[in-house]
């Protein structure tokens, strides 16, 4: 193969702009460098240049020549700015992997919360509202109509999951709650409080246990937290009126309200930001992984740090104790009900760990949100505050044991 010499490139390049630009469109030009200037070179065949690729044809062909020969010589021009839209890329990655590190987070706050509460008592009750705003937010623009209506599919295994949401899980907090009043001789609000946390939607960190166990089942999960999070401005209100309204007043309105400004109107935003700006979604998605992190650190560190006196309090174990039973009681009674209705199906259980996630992980921010706001004894914020806590390390629990499980069995 012949060799261009960078000398015999720019006499060849020198000699291309003295062409003319007008050619007729057949014609076709050979050009032979003189001998005396390449004595020795081993370019000797001629080079047949059509006139359509001249002008700027010619152009891009010389620049992508040259780029090559720089590169052969270590001198790309354009590896500076290669270098940075890699190292853009890989930030932009980083970014969007921040919520591997969701249960250490978790682990991390609740311990920094316990033993240096001044840490998260800045961020109070007041930001409760937006922070959890934000992360329905985040769900919204993060979430596409084609995976929902993929999900929509499977209408029987989202009935399934609703069940588990308002209908077992509230039993199992009625069961709990009175058990802490009745059995364990707790204040009255400690008992509203758990019955309170079972009344709210499905919680979004469902989802991501969901997609790091089984990803295919991801959207699915988003449709179920979705659908009963969208009917929360009704659903939680009647019931917290049916579980507690005898034991404390009861502000439906005001609920209603309430998740409506907290809930709703977030996820909407964000799908309609997500549908109508695309390029500013994606401009601003990457970032919003890592701002989840940091926002779900400080909505489970400041619960407890908060309420540090109550949960240190004599009673506290005992909380902790009914809290946990509660949450396991909801984690079994979606994995085997879900089990004796799919078991004979394909995907039998991948659809029991997601449905497990989803009974057993409530979206007890809203719960917490909703006991400072329309509740007067500040105990009743108590339950939430350690459901926060307690579910999050239960389903991420769950996720390690399961994806472990998953592992060795493809092995």
């Amino acid at each position: 193969m012949s060799v261009i010499t960078p000398i015999e490139t720019l006499h060849l390049k020198s000699t291309l702009r003295l062409l003319p630009r007008c050619l007729p469109r057949n014609q076709q030009i050979q050009l032979f460098p003189p001998n005396n200037i390449f004595p020795n070179s081993s370019f000797t065949s001629p080079i047949k240049i059509n006139p359509i690729s001249q002008g700027v044809g010619s152009r891009i062909l010389w620049r992508r020549y040259a780029s090559d020969e720089f590169s052969d010589m270590g001198l790309d021009p354009g590896a500076d700015s290669n270098k940075m839209n890699n190292e853009k890329d890989s930030i932009v990655e980083t970014l969007k992997k921040a919520n591997s590190i969701l249960p250490q987070v978790v682990l991390a706050s609740t311990v920094l919360a316990l033993v240096y509460p001044p840490s998260f008592t800045w961020f109070t009750s007041r930001y409760f509202v937006p922070a959890l705003g934000f992360l329905m937010f985040a769900v919204g623009i993060n979430s596409n109509e084609k995976d929902f209506l993929e999900a929509f599919k499977r209408p029987k295994a989202i009935l399934l999951g609703y069940v588990g949401q308002y209908l077992i899980k509230p039993i199992l907090g009625f069961i709990f709650g009175l058990a802490a009043v009745s059995l364990f001789q707790l204040p009255t609000p400690i008992g509203a409080g758990i019955m309170l946390v079972s009344c709210v939607s499905g919680a979004q960190l469902s989802n991501y246990a969901t997609f790091l166990t089984d990803p295919s089942l991801a959207p699915l999960s988003i449709v179920m937290t979705s659908l009963s999070t969208a009917t929360a401005v009704l659903v939680t209100p009647m019931l917290s009126l049916l579980l507690i309204g005898k034991k404390l007043p009861v502000d439906v309105k005001g609920m209603i309200s309430s998740i409506l400004q907290v809930v709703l109107a977030p996820i909407a935003a964000g799908l309609l930001l997500n549908k109508l700006f695309p390029k500013v979604s994606n401009a601003i998605r990457p970032f919003l992984p890592i701002l989840s992190v940091l926002d779900t650190a400080c909505c489970v560190g400041a619960p407890l740090a908060l309420n540090i006196s109550s949960v240190m309090s004599p009673f506290g174990a005992t909380i902790l104790l009914l809290v946990t039973m509660f949450h396991l009681s909801a984690f079994l009674a979606g994995y085997f009900l879900t089990g004796s209705v799919f078991g004979n199906a394909p995907d039998g259980k991948a659809l029991q760990r997601t449905l497990s996630y989803e009974t057993g992980m409530q979206s007890s921010l809203l719960a917490l949100a909703l006991a400072t706001r329309f509740f007067e004894d500040p105990l009743v914020g108590i339950p939430p505050a350690v459901s926060t806590v307690v579910m999050s390390l239960m389903g991420f629990s769950l996720v390690m044991i399961w994806s472990n499980e998953k592992r060795m069995k493809q092995v």
